[in-house]
């Protein structure tokens, strides 16, 4: 909100500066968002009158001007503004007069001395468009300083207002403010109720009292159409960012600065029949005073006659019934609207404007009548008019309960200690009135308050007034203590710190990914659209984070990038329910095994050490991994990641579809885990180091094709044969001496004991148990 500061000390006058002002209101909660002067700095410049303007002899756009500055002798000054003319009061920079950029001096113009100069307000600093030269009022005093004139060492104050504080969208608002921060004597607009003329109404009904608990109308009859704005109130609008459109219009906007109540006024010649507050019907349309038509929809509340809609309630009126040029008898209204039944309505229609601003943080209920009384005086003074009596609709207020307040708990949640009677000064200086009760109070806050509803808001206005930079600063005293650490759980980060010494980089992409990526990557659960998606590529939550792993491989491969290993850790959405978006991560490898260099050959990277990668980021969990199916993965290179019998991820190379959709030249090799699965970790157990070294047999044994080696593998170690402690593959034969649909697989079994040498014997029984296991499970048979 912007107003002149001159406006607000006209109301309440600190013995503050402008600056200083300023930073109380800041500190109060009141921001202070810009603070710049009213006109640019300039000096010697008077009111003065054109006496006469005659065309220069030797140019045809410039005239010369005898021009009255107060002295008996008039100035002569060269002038190529048109509208220059006899009798206009304008604006004169006398020689040696210092303007924005511009200094004044005495100069010759095609020949004809010029002394001093007539100014445009741009030219003056005042505003940033002009038309020619300044017109002054006919009353502006010949030879008075224009500075102080019109008034331009006045301030622009403008405020950033936290929604909560609408009641200091109002000079009378940000005056009580400042009041009660300075207990400087606060003088509010004064709303003496004006005695009716006569007894003519329109009738008034209300038909959504939830929306509107208030409404109040008065006729006003006569009204002179040709008067004007009072320049003081075109000051006050024009500094608070209002154009001056008619003296009612006009009334109506400055009541809405200084009281903070939207008023409107209807052409009564445009009414017919009552005035119904009511919800719109389907299919109403209206024509609003900035010209736009917009269809009315059920939830929209309108002001309407006998024949339609007249207004849209709370934001603006319509264009037929608004007051014109030749308006002679008006309706005045004021109502109170709920926020409720104003919020968002505004925006829906694509619109913006000072009432719905206010009525959406809520305005005082009490306020309709004082404000119609204070209007109505504005315009008998300026328009003259007779004013009928104010019909008054509507219970009005809805009575608030008081607040109880104890000012041992003011200390307690402050923590510094401030004197009961400071602490009830500071509230009565707010328009609160307490009660005793018991070791408390009472209190019961003014109408306009309508965020003060808890003991800790009074809490927060008493910390407010006394002054956040009065607060005395304490050091904080508190027991330091090691948080636990499990053993049996790690932290993202370690998994974090494990991938990046992998090689790997993190990256994070948007949670919202184009609808046809979704589709690709994701393998379980439904689509999750946006209501209000920022931008059309992204409309749907990923359901898994390959999708932005890929796009972040293209926009490398892009830049020149070859080699690339990337992860993420991140949220997923299954479904719109909380309980269904878990937190994976999820890995991408691309490009060569190793990073250019000169001491190994390097090759593709393939399945095998993305699996080595992951096998190290699962240790020390007892993972598995089985061969499985996802829609994006090649269907030969896809496997599930089991630990403890539950499958917990997924690994393998792009689908060839996939690879060739999104242009890539190499095949990509990704992975995707739970991470509440990868958190856990086994407790780890002692063991007894052995003493004496281990014994190793090399066994081949012959297999159907389809048996696979990873379950041959978790078979043995499985069984815990005793004396066994490695098992493990070391050679795949495929060729003659083996049937077709066989294999010859060769395993090293290291048998071991902690406490003695082994016999041979005790060898040859721990390696039959293992030819026992797998030919019981696998129809194995020891090759010859």
């Amino acid at each position: 909100m912007q107003f002149s500061e001159a406006w607000l000390r006209s109301l309440v006058n600190p013995e503050l500066d402008t600056r200083q002002l300023g930073h109380l209101l800041t500190m109060a909660g009141l921001e202070v968002e810009a603070l710049a002067p009213a006109a640019a700095v300039f000096s010697h410049v008077f009111v003065a009158e054109i006496l006469s303007a005659e065309k220069h002899p030797n140019a045809d756009r410039l005239q010369i001007c005898q021009v009255n500055v107060g002295e008996t002798t008039p100035l002569t000054i060269v002038c190529g503004a048109p509208n220059a003319r006899a009798g206009l009061k304008t604006a004169c920079a006398r020689v040696g007069a210092e303007l924005p950029g511009i200094q004044i001096k005495q100069a010759k113009v095609r020949g004809v001395e010029s002394f001093g100069m007539l100014c445009s307000a741009r030219e003056l600093g005042i505003s940033e468009v002009a038309e020619g030269i300044m017109e002054l009022s006919a009353d502006a005093p010949v030879g008075a300083n224009l500075r102080d004139w019109m008034h331009l060492d006045d301030a622009l104050i403008t405020l950033k207002l936290t929604p909560n504080r609408g009641d200091c969208l109002s000079m009378a608002g940000i005056a009580r403010e400042v009041s009660a921060l300075t207990c400087a004597p606060v003088q509010l607009p004064d709303s003496v109720p004006v005695v009716p003329q006569f007894t003519d109404t329109v009738p008034i009904a209300i038909a959504a009292e939830n929306a509107c608990p208030r409404y109040c109308g008065r006729v006003i009859r006569g009204i002179n159409n040709a008067a004007t704005t009072p320049a003081w109130m075109q000051e006050r609008l024009v500094r608070s960012g209002l154009r001056t459109i008619h003296p009612v219009v006009d009334v109506t906007n400055y009541v809405l600065l200084e009281m903070g109540q939207p008023m409107h006024g209807f052409d009564l010649a445009h009414l017919q029949g009552s005035v119904r507050v009511r919800m719109a019907d389907v299919g109403e349309t209206l024509v609003l005073l900035n010209g736009q038509r917009i269809e009315l929809t059920p939830s929209s509340l309108v002001i309407a006659d006998d024949t339609g809609p007249l207004a849209l309630a709370g934001i603006m009126g319509g264009q037929a019934s608004g007051v014109s040029a030749s308006s002679q008898d008006i309706f005045l209204e004021a109502a109170h609207f709920t926020p409720e039944a104003v919020a968002g309505r505004a925006r829906a229609y694509g619109l913006a404007s000072d009432s719905a601003h206010r009525f959406e943080r809520g305005v005082d209920p009490q306020l309709p009548t004082r404000a119609m009384e204070r209007a109505t005086r504005l315009i008998l003074d300026i328009c003259g008019g007779q004013p009928g009596p104010v019909i008054a609709v509507g219970t009005g207020i809805v009575p608030r309960p008081a607040i109880p307040f104890r000012p041992t708990r003011v200390c307690k949640v402050l923590g510094f200690d401030l004197a009961d009677e400071l602490m009830v000064s500071i509230l009565e200086r707010l328009g609160l009135t307490l009660e005793q009760a018991g070791e408390g109070y009472l209190a019961s806050a003014p109408s306009h308050r309508f965020d003060l509803n808890r003991e800790v808001d009074l809490i927060e206005e008493i910390a407010r007034v006394h002054g956040y930079d009065a607060i005395p600063a304490s050091p904080l005293r508190g027991e330091h203590a090691m948080l636990p650490a499990l053993e049996n759980e790690r932290t993202g980060k370690e998994i974090k710190n494990l991938l990046v010494a992998r090689g790997y980089q993190e990256v994070i992409t948007y949670s919202f990914v184009p609808e046809e990526l979704d589709a690709d990557f994701r393998e379980q659960g439904e689509k999750v659209p946006l209501l209000n998606p920022i931008a059309s590529q992204m409309g749907v939550m990923r359901g898994s984070l390959l999708g932005g792993l890929m796009q972040t491989l293209r926009h490398n491969l892009n830049h020149g990038q070859e080699r690339l290993r990337l992860f993420e850790l991140g949220r997923v959405f299954i479904s719109s329910k909380a309980a269904e978006q878990p937190v994976r991560v999820a890995g991408l490898m691309y490009g060569t095994n190793l990073p250019e260099q000169w001491g190994e050959k390097n090759r593709a990277s393939d399945f095998y050490d993305l699996r080595a990668d992951v096998e190290a980021l699962l240790h020390p969990l007892a993972a598995t991994f089985v061969p499985g199916h996802h829609p994006a993965m090649h269907p030969g290179q896809c496997a599930r990641i089991r630990v403890s019998g539950e499958e917990i991820g997924w690994l393998g190379a792009l689908h060839p579809a996939l690879t060739q959709k999104y242009g890539l030249a190499k095949t990509p090799f990704l992975f995707e885990i739970a991470l509440p699965n990868l958190v856990k970790r086994p407790m780890p157990r002692y063991r007894s180091v052995a003493r004496h070294p281990e014994v190793r047999r090399d066994i081949a044994v012959v297999v159907d094709e389809s048996v696979a080696v990873g379950s041959m593998l978790e078979s043995v170690k499985a069984a815990h044969v005793p004396l066994v402690s490695g098992f493990d593959l070391f050679d795949v034969y495929r060729g003659q001496g083996v049937e077709n649909g066989k294999k010859s697989l060769a395993f090293n079994v290291l048998v071991q004991h902690t406490e003695k040498t082994l016999t041979d014997s005790e060898i040859d029984t721990a390696v039959q148990n293992v030819l026992g296991i797998l030919g019981k499970n696998f129809s194995a048979s020891l090759r010859g």
